[in-house]
C-alpha cells in the first residue's frame, strides 16, 4: 500500500516547468497530502538565491507563442508558490548532492526554500508510490 505523499524530481529549469511543479505541489499541500521534492541540475541551479527571481524562460517546445501565453496567463511566481505550500502543509525540498557537486553549489548558495541537501538513495528511500519528473 502506498501513502498519499507527492514525491517530484525537478530537473528542468525553466519558469513554465517550475511553475507547473509549484502549482502540483500546492494544490497537494492543500489535500493534507505530504510532498517531496528533489532538485536535480538546471532546476536546482534556478534556486540559487541570487538567481530564484531571474526569468529562466519556457520550455523550447513552448515557441514565442509560448512565451506570450505564459506571460498573458502567468500566475504568482513559483518560488512563492512553494513558499506558500510550505505555510499550509508538509513540503520538504531537498537539493541533489551530486548535482550540488557537479555545480560547484554550496548550502548557503540556495534560497532558504531548500530544506537541505540529501543524495538520491536517501530521497528513494522517502519515495513510497508515483514518482514524477519534472
Amino acid at each position: 500500500m502506498t501513502d498519499d505523499t507527492l514525491s517530484l524530481v525537478l530537473f528542468s529549469g525553466t519558469d513554465d516547468k517550475l511553475t507547473s511543479a509549484a502549482v502540483l505541489t500546492v494544490g497537494a499541500a492543500a489535500m493534507g497530502r505530504k510532498v517531496n521534492i528533489l532538485l536535480q541540475y538546471w532546476a536546482l541551479d534556478a534556486f540559487r538565491a541570487d538567481r530564484v527571481h531571474k526569468d529562466h524562460g519556457v520550455a523550447p517546445e513552448a515557441g514565442p507563442a509560448g512565451i506570450e501565453l505564459v506571460q498573458q496567463h502567468g500566475t504568482e511566481h513559483w518560488s512563492e508558490l512553494l513558499r506558500q505550500a510550505k505555510q499550509i502543509g508538509e513540503v520538504a525540498i531537498h537539493a541533489c548532492s551530486h548535482s550540488m557537486e557537479m555545480f560547484g553549489i554550496a548550502k548557503d548558495d540556495l534560497d532558504p526554500l531548500v530544506d537541505g541537501v540529501e543524495g538520491v538513495a536517501s530521497f528513494f528511500m522517502e519515495v513510497d508510490g508515483p514518482l514524477t519528473f519534472i
